[in-house]
């Protein structure tokens, strides 16, 4: 069958959602077909219907299963996969754990995801943590990315500063564009540095080999593509990086004393049978809630390959229908899609190789971006909050879908997210959608000049 018919889905309809597809089409928080409802309400029922049994003896073999499901999908080993709530706590589960001294680095990115330059500041205020930002704004392309990682990278040891970690991203969340995460591993191997990846929208989205890849730490949501009830989350630590791991947020049951620590029953690991390892064991009981989402995972994984056809499927029509729907937005806007500068006829723009696509709006937010470029108006920076805030409550009251609106290098700008039960008729009326809304922010820009 060919790859453009995938979105048949949409009229065969196991999403459970009758309204607008593209209401669940904006990549923030992801959704699941119903087959995959069913089994998430089924575990539900059995744990609510005998608490004790199931979640002392059913569930862990039932997480052990997900695990082992997704560390296949990964290619890696299920002693390297534990699961977790979401990839933010992955994240800090990671960077919490790394034991930092002075003169100690973490280098990161411009467009890290707010959440996670949060935990980095509050690293700051408890650790002797020094972070370094590497600064830049899209569009820009892979290659200068990395130029300027590795500038950084270098600048810090130039200062006799030990660069330990660096985060970055699989695909920025905002503006929605793939980012060099495989080159950027590599250098981090080269430059002595642990990488820590957020592919918070890896997972489900594009193809991931970890076995080859490496990376020091990785965690993926798999609430936002793989189609898994949230919040679920996997987080991969190669065996070579476990021992840097101690303890869960918050710390629990599994955590693993220094050899300094004090002999005490309070610290002592609580051991499960079989023969997991005190990493795994370490994520097998971290505190009482509803972790039914992680039983999902094999549930998702056979519905992607017995209705959707597999991963290759997937992942080629998310792409294409993404290009396609990135085009037919911005022709509709009269503007463009975000891609590297100077792209010749025939290049392919590696940042928009993923299945989101970001969009310019004709509305700037400075001056000199507006300068000879057709722009209706141009907002002061009073205003961009207000209207942001208007667009999106608009897109949800008035038109029942949402798109995540934002400023980003002198431009609003959106970002659409291509899913397979979605097809190019939908962003084709969305960007009609997005032109009825530029043109009431003129006319309220206009009043407001009067």
């Amino acid at each position: 069958m060919p790859t453009t018919r995938i979105s048949i889905m949409a009229r065969l309809s196991p999403w459970k959602y009758a309204s607008n597809p593209l209401t669940y089409g904006t990549g923030s928080v992801g959704t699941y077909p119903r087959a995959v409802q069913t089994a998430f309400q089924d575990f539900q029922s059995q744990a609510e219907g005998r608490p004790d049994p199931f979640s002392r003896y059913t569930q862990p073999r039932l997480i052990d299963e997900a695990r082992a499901a997704v560390a296949s999908l990964l290619n890696v080993r299920t002693d390297e996969c534990v699961l977790v709530k979401n990839a933010t706590t992955g994240v800090n589960t990671v960077l919490r754990n790394l034991e930092f001294q002075p003169g100690d680095v973490l280098v990161y990115f411009d467009t890290v995801y707010g959440a996670v330059e949060k935990a980095l500041v509050s690293l700051l205020e408890t650790t002797p943590l020094q972070i370094r930002k590497v600064p830049y704004q899209f569009p820009i392309s892979h290659d200068e990315l990395v130029a300027r990682f590795l500038a950084t990278v270098h600048a810090a040891k130039d200062e006799g500063l030990n660069v330990r970690v660096a985060v970055f991203d699989t695909i920025v969340s905002m503006p929605g564009v793939r980012f060099p995460f495989e080159r950027l591993v590599a250098a981090c191997r080269a430059e002595g540095v642990l990488s820590c990846v957020d592919g918070a929208h890896g997972i489900g989205q594009i193809p991931l080999d970890l076995g080859a890849l490496q990376p020091d730490f990785f965690t993926s949501n798999c609430h936002k593509w793989l189609y898994v009830p949230r919040g679920c989350a996997v987080l991969y630590v190669p065996r070579r990086n476990q021992a840097l791991i101690r303890t869960t947020l918050p710390t629990s049951w599994g955590f693993i004393p220094a050899s300094t620590s004090p002999a005490t029953a309070a610290s002592t690991m609580r051991r499960s049978a079989g023969s997991k390892s005190p990493f795994e064991q370490l994520f097998e009981l971290v505190s009482t809630t509803d972790d039914t989402a992680y039983l999902c995972v094999p549930a998702a994984l056979k519905f992607r390959a017995q209705v959707c056809g597999g991963e290759d499927r997937i992942y080629a029509y998310l792409e294409t229908l993404a290009h396609e729907a990135g085009d037919a937005v911005a022709a509709a806007l009269g503007t463009e899609v975000l891609q590297e500068p100077g792209l010749k006829d025939g290049e392919v723009s590696q940042l928009r190789r993923c299945a989101l696509a970001t969009v310019r709006l004709p509305i700037a937010v400075a001056a000199a971006a507006a300068a000879g470029t057709g722009a209706r108006a141009t907002l002061l920076s009073t205003q961009v909050a207000e209207v942001v805030g208007d667009m999106q409550q608009s897109l949800v009251r008035d038109y029942g879908t949402f798109l995540p609106v934002f400023a980003h290098g002198g431009w609003l700008w959106t970002r659409l997210s291509a899913q397979v039960y979605l097809e190019k008729s939908d962003f084709e009326w969305v960007g009609g959608v997005l032109d009825e809304l530029c043109n009431k922010v003129v006319r309220k820009v206009a009043v407001a000049k009067e």
